[in-house]
């Protein structure tokens, strides 16, 4: 497709788009626009796009296709704006952003103007973050949701796929409230859940160091998502308040159960609780990426001896597969291997896997 492409926010989603975008449609002029001059900057240095925007303005009313890869509150202020902007006629509007009925309402005063705006969130992630950290593939078999407003026919919405179409994901259109509670179940009410755990064992950490050094394992892992930007989940938070009090309610009653088996000492409703927690989590898909990032872990049952870790990372080297972590495992209780080696992708991992089975005789395991 020809047409201009504006981009506002040069991090890891923004930037990754940018580049599925170009891959897929080379004749079409990707325009960057950030308030932080360095990250945009180093987008037009990595020829992630072509040009930085003067101004938001001056890049929104030059371009076919809006894409707003900011925070959720940022999104709105930037939807009031183009509000007031003198946009090409048949302009796209889409974001990036992790809720979506909040925004949705927000963008009705664009409806109002007879401007398209679809929501859009890519279910997809790094470790990483900022532009240089940015992708092409990042999407690439992940879900990317689009909540069409009323005013977005049926020619829009596939205008905006075919914009998408690099991008290699599943799309799906699904209503802004369904969005919000899916999401909310799979993806915000899990990272509330997880910085609780880690709450609770910095407070025990108080009493007993011991904790923090016994946490390096499972428990790091269980709770790594924790670790994700507290400013982008505070927004998230409070744009998804209302789904999040019905989620943190029902788990409260859920706890309220979980106690009283525990006083009762039942052993069958105990039995009964964990296996049907572990026949559903077992019959999740396995490879498929969902709301939260997947992690692409290694734990290899490496040898105790001095230059092993050396050892098995010059291998992969020779066979030029990145990583993006690796550690040791103290704490190894229901979990395989010592050395954890982390991969950007499956590939990575399944080339890493099959290197090192071909070096060496090591144990390794998938988590």
């Amino acid at each position: 497709m020809r047409g201009t492409v504006l981009v506002a926010g040069m991090g890891l989603i923004g930037g990754s788009l940018a580049k599925a975008i170009k891959a897929a449609h080379p004749q079409a002029e990707i325009i960057g626009y950030d308030i932080r001059e360095d990250e945009v900057g180093l987008a037009e240095a990595l020829n992630i796009i072509d040009k930085k925007a003067e101004s938001f303005q001056q890049g929104a009313e030059q371009a076919d296709l809006i894409v707003l890869a900011v925070p959720v509150l940022q999104t709105e202020k930037l939807i009031n704006e183009l509000a007031e902007f003198t946009l090409k006629e048949e302009v796209i509007i889409t974001d990036t952003g992790s809720t979506k009925k909040r925004i949705m309402s927000c963008a009705a005063i664009l409806e109002d103007r007879q401007i398209t705006f679809i929501g859009g969130h890519p279910m997809a992630g790094s470790h990483k973050s900022g532009v240089a950290a940015a992708k092409e593939l990042l999407f690439e078999n992940a879900f990317y949701l689009l909540t069409p407003g009323e005013g977005a026919n049926e020619k829009q919405i596939a205008v905006l796929k075919k914009w998408l179409q690099g991008t290699k994901a599943k799309i799906i259109e699904i209503s802004a409230d369904d969005h919000d509670r899916l999401t909310g179940v799979v993806s915000h009410f899990p990272h509330v859940i997880a910085a609780s755990l880690v709450h609770q064992a910095r407070k025990y950490n108080n009493s007993n160091s011991l904790i923090s050094r016994l946490a390096a394992g499972g428990f790091r892992d269980l709770t790594r998502i924790a670790s994700s930007n507290p400013e982008m989940w505070k927004d998230i938070s409070l744009h998804n308040k209302d789904v999040l009090l019905t989620l943190l309610h029902d788990w409260k009653i859920e706890m309220e159960r979980v106690i009283e088996v525990l006083e009762e000492e039942s052993e069958p409703l105990l039995f009964d609780y964990f296996n049907e927690a572990k026949e559903f989590r077992d019959d999740l898909p396995a490879k498929a990426m969902g709301a939260i990032p997947s992690f692409y872990d290694l734990y290899v049952d490496v040898p105790d001896y001095p230059g092993v870790i050396s050892e098995v990372t010059a291998y992969l080297a020779e066979e030029r597969i990145s990583i993006t972590n690796i550690r040791i495992m103290e704490t190894r209780e229901d979990v395989y291997g010592v050395l954890v080696i982390s991969f950007q992708n499956e590939r990575d991992r399944k080339r890493a896997q099959q290197c090192i089975e071909k070096q060496t005789n090591y144990d390794l395991f998938l988590a």
